[in-house]
């Protein structure tokens, strides 16, 4: 008896290996499912733990005297910042500055992307590519105050500015936009060339030969065959500067965004619930514009 031991216990959990391969074989689905279990319970958890604790946090409010948080339900967070036209002003400003920035980012990346994919020879695209991607090896913080300095009014740009008699933007919104774009540029040129290096060159030759010009080509053939590509870019560079507050506290002067209130409100203010509140306002806007950019389908061509 005890030499039928050793026999018959290591076959079992071979046996049992065989059935759950079997199983998970037979089950495509179920396979799939185990794989894609530890990423979407951190998803769940991480991010859309935080979205809910946030929105809950939304809904408290801080007592005046002792900075405590009341955990009572209340809709007051809401009702200042729908009623503050400081707060609209500060709102409207933020989409504003995003939508700039993804405008800007749009119409220099597109004739990079295009020279990138249909213009440069093959060998050299590697080394365009990774000329787009260098910016984004550099710290964030670095950059932005690289860019304080070409600012500024002994900097860099009024320096080459001089003798033209003309001077830079200095502080203030405009040169928000203006680093901003330059930060989120990247991610509007990768999806824009990844785009047209999949639009086949027959398509721009048979444009050609049918008699349609350089305009009308990029009008007719590229623009939609790119579009799903150009709202992909549009995402990032509208939702990255719509949440940004680095950027406006180095070179914004005086001006005022969403993040700057949330961060305020964090900090100085210390009054968290009203923060989680002015926090949801990038949220909801950007749940509208994607759903706008789903209505044109082009989300499902991606």
């Amino acid at each position: 008896m005890s030499g039928l031991a050793p026999t018959t216990l290591p076959g079992r959990p071979a046996s049992l290996r065989r059935r759950a391969a079997a199983l998970l074989h037979r089950r495509p689905l179920v396979r799939l499912g185990l794989l894609l279990s530890a990423p979407m319970l951190w998803l769940v958890v991480a991010y859309l733990g935080a979205l809910f604790a946030m929105l809950l946090t939304a809904f408290w409010s801080t007592d005046t005297f002792t900075g405590e948080v009341d955990r009572t339900f209340t809709w007051q967070n809401f009702q200042d910042l729908w009623t503050g036209e400081v707060y609209r002003t500060i709102a409207l400003r933020s989409v504003a500055v995003a939508a700039g920035v993804t405008v800007l980012c749009l119409a220099i990346a597109f004739p990079m992307a295009f020279y990138m994919a249909k213009v440069a020879r093959p060998r050299w695209r590697p080394y365009l590519l990774i000329a787009v991607l260098t910016p984004l090896w550099a710290a964030y913080l670095v950059k932005v105050y690289a860019w304080r300095v070409i600012l500024a009014d002994d900097g860099l740009l009024n320096w080459a500015l001089g003798p033209l008699g003309a001077r830079g933007p200095g502080y203030g919104l405009t040169a928000t936009v203006l680093v901003l774009t330059y930060l989120w540029l990247p991610y509007m040129i990768l999806p824009i060339y990844t785009g047209l290096e999949r639009l086949p060159d027959s398509l721009l030759d048979a444009s050609g030969d049918l008699g349609a010009g350089t305009l009308r080509t990029l009008r007719r053939v590229v623009a939609p065959m790119v579009f799903p590509s150009i709202a992909a870019g549009s995402l990032f560079t509208f939702s990255l500067s719509l949440g940004d507050y680095i950027t406006v506290k180095i070179v914004g002067g005086r001006g005022q965004l969403i993040g700057n209130v949330v961060y305020d409100n964090i900090g100085a203010a210390n009054d968290l619930p009203f923060a989680a509140a002015v926090a949801t306002v990038p949220v909801v806007v950007m749940l509208v514009y994607i759903a706008a950019v789903r209505r044109t389908g082009a989300l499902e061509e991606l």
